[in-house]
C-alpha cells in the first residue's frame, strides 16, 4: 500500500471515528428488525460518502467563493481537529442517542451520515488532503474508511458483544490524540507558509 494512501486511511479512519458511531449505531437501531437495521446502515454510509465526495470534486472552489486561502483553512480545519480530539479524550457525546432511539431510520442514517461520520473536520481535512495528496489518494482513503464503517454497523451486534464499553473508551482516546497531532500539524504547516 502506498505510504500517502495509508497515512491518510488513519487519519480519515480517527477522524471519522466509526468505532464511537457504531456504538451510536447500535444504540439507535436497537429495536429495529434486521432488515431495516441493515437498510439504516447503508443509508448512513450513503449520507457520508455523498458529502465527502461533493468536497473531493468541489471543495476548493467552495473556499476561495468565501474569500479566504488554503493557508487561512489549513489552520481552521487545525483548530478544529483539535476541538475534536479533546472531545474524543475527555468522553463528550457527539450525539444525543436518546433522542434518536425512537425516530426513524432516515432520520438515524441523516444523523450518522452526518455530522457524526462527515462533521466539520472531515470536510475540512478532505480539501486538505485533495490539495496535499491530490484527489485519487483521497477518494480512496475515503472510500476504504466507509466500507470499513459499513463492515462495523452491519456486525454491530456481534462486535458489541466483544469490544466492551472500555476497549472503545481506550482506543477512542487514543485516536483523540492522534487526532489532535494531525491538528497541530495543520496549524504549524499554515503557519510556515505565510
Amino acid at each position: 500500500m502506498d505510504d500517502s494512501l495509508l497515512k491518510l486511511t488513519i487519519l480519515f479512519f480517527v477522524i471519522f471515528d466509526p468505532l464511537a458511531s457504531m456504538l451510536v449505531f447500535f444504540s439507535a437501531t436497537g429495536g429495529m428488525e434486521p432488515r431495516e437495521r441493515m437498510k439504516t446502515a447503508f443509508m448512513s454510509i450513503f449520507v457520508a460518502a455523498s458529502i465527502s465526495y461533493v468536497f473531493l470534486f468541489f471543495g476548493e472552489k467552495t473556499i476561495y467563493l468565501f474569500g479566504v486561502t488554503m493557508n487561512d483553512f489549513k489552520a481552521a480545519s487545525g483548530i478544529i481537529l483539535n476541538i475534536l480530539g479533546i472531545k474524543m479524550i475527555s468522553g463528550l457525546s457527539f450525539t444525543q442517542e436518546d433522542m434518536m432511539k425512537k425516530t426513524s431510520s432516515h432520520a438515524i442514517a441523516s444523523i450518522i451520515g452526518t455530522p457524526l461520520l462527515t462533521g466539520p473536520a472531515a470536510i475540512t481535512t478532505i480539501i486538505i488532503s485533495v490539495r496535499d495528496y491530490g484527489k485519487a489518494a483521497t477518494g480512496a482513503s475515503i472510500a476504504i474508511v466507509l466500507v470499513l464503517t459499513a463492515v462495523l454497523f452491519i456486525m454491530s451486534s456481534k462486535l458489541k458483544k466483544v469490544l466492551n464499553e472500555t476497549t472503545i473508551r481506550v482506543l477512542t482516546t487514543f485516536l483523540g490524540l492522534v487526532t489532535i497531532s494531525w491538528g497541530v500539524k495543520f496549524i504549524r504547516e499554515a503557519l510556515g507558509n505565510l
